[in-house]
């Protein structure tokens, strides 16, 4: 039986699961006739972090799972759309712009970060402010500032920018603009990997140096 939407089905050998066929390659001969094995294809430990599946992912279109001796799951770049991914991934972005409010609060403090903002900007900030104050909370300026404002802030100064691992303004705007394309589409329930493949595969590829940028010493 093929799982809907995944056109993958497993071959069972006297009660085992020996091997996969593809919708698209079957024919009028029997299963076994098509049959792929599994040595040929990525198959993974229900260990594996998902970092390591996401890697995996970039390299091939499916992994399997080993459980108790044999395969016994498939997981595709769609299963990457299920909540729990997009919690993980919403989570590491939000904690990658708590790091950035941080780093300007230290370094850049009554204001001075206005600097690196238009006007337009900075005024935004400042309306939004008087509405948190008028409903009796008690934000900064900084505060209300856009994940865009803040990476734009990062990228320009270059104190901040060294402290934040960019090693050129480009390529801090570059990836600020990636992260804020994965966070408003998360936010807003978006599919994330016709959109969002590449920085989901760059973040996995580099948790290190994000968990660094968290997380420093």
């Amino acid at each position: 039986m093929f799982r809907r939407g995944y056109e993958v089905a497993g071959v069972r050998h006297e009660g085992l699961i020996s091997g996969y066929v593809l919708q698209t390659e079957l024919g009028d001969r029997l299963c076994r006739d098509y049959e792929r094995p599994f040595e040929a294809a990525v198959v993974l430990l229900p260990t594996a972090p998902l970092t390591e599946v996401i890697q995996a992912l970039r390299e091939a279109p499916r992994v399997f799972v080993r459980i108790l001796g044999q395969v016994g799951g498939m997981i595709t770049r769609a299963d990457l759309q299920d909540p729990p991914v997009r919690m993980w991934l919403f989570g590491l972005v939000t904690a990658i712009e708590l790091r950035f409010h941080d780093l300007i609060e230290a370094h850049l403090p009554e204001a001075a970060w206005a600097q690196y903002l238009s006007p337009e900007r900075t005024e935004k900030a400042r309306l939004l402010l008087a509405e948190r104050s008028r409903r009796e909370q008690h934000p900064t300026l900084l505060d209300c500032l856009q994940f865009a404002d803040k990476g734009q802030i990062i990228a320009r100064d270059e104190t901040l920018r060294k402290r934040a691992g960019f090693p050129s303004r480009r390529r801090a705007d570059y990836a600020v603009k990636l992260l804020e394309g994965l966070r408003n589409n998360l936010a807003h329930s978006q599919d994330i990997v016709a959109s969002d493949w590449d920085t989901i595969a760059v973040i996995a590829a580099n948790l290190e140096r994000v968990i660094d940028l968290m997380y420093p010493d």
